[in-house]
């Protein structure tokens, strides 16, 4: 019984969600939360950043050093985040 339950542990352990990586940046840029997506221009952002709009289809392949970039319908960053 012991060895099932250990088993079991450490089955569920491998489902665990991989902590948030900040190697993206993305950390640091927390201050444009709110401002119009329109910001994004006058920065040189890393390759690879996506801006992801409402309407936008995207990869759900993982990444720790891409920079995402969250904007609403009216346009306003709302996340950035690493993935």
């Amino acid at each position: 019984m012991a060895r099932t339950l250990l088993a079991l542990v450490a089955v569920l352990a491998g489902c665990v969600a991989e902590p948030q990586s900040t190697t993206c940046g993305a950390e640091g840029l927390q201050g444009l939360v709110g401002r119009d997506k329109s910001a994004l221009s006058a920065m040189t952002l890393p390759a690879g950043t996506r801006v992801i709009e409402p309407w936008t289809a995207v990869t759900e392949d993982y990444s720790a050093q891409r920079l995402n970039i969250d904007v609403d319908a009216r346009g306003r960053i709302t996340g950035l985040w690493c993935g």
